[in-house]
């Protein structure tokens, strides 16, 4: 049995392990938060360590705290009780199920296909919200297809963080009374991300609550198409208030609009679809601004809606303005006396009425449970 043990001992023992994050031993890298605590009581010794770490998802956690415990286990004695606490310099990312508190409303903007312009809805709809007066906050959660910066003509600007409640947390960007982040702030335009899902929905996480999103009354998510680890992600993150679909009235998008709103209504994520976008609902020319020409067909998204029994939101028609405006890093809904800008005006407008009637009608969303192997 150990006859004595000072805190000097546990201090020499502890400047035996190493930290990975620094290369230096504990007490170099300052990780000691106070002299351990060494009592005796029933016989055994007890000491009682605390270590700080930069942060609660710090990847060396655990494996150093072993290597803290079996240090003073080898040189203060194998008989002793050790209690090894830790602390950190960043408070812990809130729970899930308590980010964002101070966000009213959270829309998932969604396409079962890609390129039937869901990004342009998307950038035009949280536009539309905040030419109403509202607060609106835009994640661009499309990790290797962001596209957001260059539609509000943003690509060189770089967010910047400030420590708030203990925190460090990122600042959006905001233009045209929108606050925004993209994954395309913080990489290269004309490189493309080679990650794993798991990097991925990681980076996700931290646009989403390592963020200082503040009050807001919609918060748009920009996902991308189809179904994903991304979709999954949210839907275990965030309690959605309500889904909007977008599609084309192609008989093809169509059946994978189909499949994003049955995503959706799985039983075990239950997120109301609060109605479907018909993009490039027809084409009208500039000059035969009266001429309606149907070149994905016709009325596809008002029979799905139908069918479905969601309302049909808006018809937006195929407008070269629309294109070079996003690309101009202009969203046509900035243009309100031009078609499509009235267009994304009243998609905002009814957006508006179905989240009022959806908040009056339905319990919150609840977050999808993440089963543990």
């Amino acid at each position: 049995m150990t006859e004595t043990l000072y805190p000097k001992m546990v201090v020499d023992a502890l400047q035996t392990v190493m930290y990975p994050g620094t290369k230096k031993n504990l007490v170099e890298s300052e990780m000691l938060a106070d002299t351990p605590v060494v009592n005796k009581g029933e016989g055994r010794w007890h000491v009682r360590v605390e270590l700080v770490f930069p942060r609660d998802t710090d990847p060396f956690l655990k494996s150093t705290v072993k290597s803290a415990e079996a240090a003073i286990h080898y040189h203060c004695g194998e008989d002793i009780d050790v209690e090894i606490r830790t602390e950190f310099k960043t408070k812990p990312r809130p729970e899930v199920g308590k980010m964002l508190p101070g966000v009213k409303n959270i829309v998932a903007v969604s396409s079962g296909k890609g390129g039937v312009g869901k990004s342009t809805v998307s950038a035009n709809l949280a536009i539309a919200l905040a030419r109403l007066g509202y607060k609106v906050g835009l994640l661009d959660t499309d990790i290797f297809g962001p596209s957001m910066t260059k539609m509000f003509g943003v690509e060189d600007v770089r967010p910047y963080a400030v420590e708030k409640d203990g925190r460090q947390l990122i600042v959006p960007v905001e233009k045209y009374g929108v606050k925004l982040l993209s994954i395309g702030f913080f990489v290269s335009p004309d490189t493309a991300t080679l990650w794993r899902g798991g990097m991925a929905t990681s980076a996700l996480k931290q646009l989403i609550a390592d963020a200082d999103w503040g009050e807001l009354d919609y918060f748009i998510l920009d996902t991308p198409p189809g179904t994903s680890d991304i979709h999954l992600t949210l839907l275990q993150t965030l309690p959605i208030t309500g889904a909007v679909i977008v599609s084309t009235p192609q008989q093809v998008a169509l059946a994978d609009a189909r499949k994003g709103i049955d995503m959706y209504r799985n039983d075990k994520v239950q997120v109301p679809i609060l109605g479907l976008v018909e993009n490039m609902a027809w084409f009208t020319p500039a000059e035969l601004p009266e001429n309606r020409y149907y070149l994905f067909g016709k009325e596809g998204c008002r029979q799905l809606a139908e069918e479905m029994q969601v309302p049909l939101l808006a018809q937006i028609p195929i407008v070269q303005s629309i294109c070079e405006s996003g690309d101009a890093g202009e969203p046509a809904a900035l243009h309100v006396d031009t078609v499509t800008g009235q267009s994304f005006l009243s998609l905002a407008q009814s957006v508006v009425t179905v989240v009022n009637r959806r908040n009056a009608d339905l319990p919150k969303t609840q977050i999808v449970g993440v089963k543990k192997s």
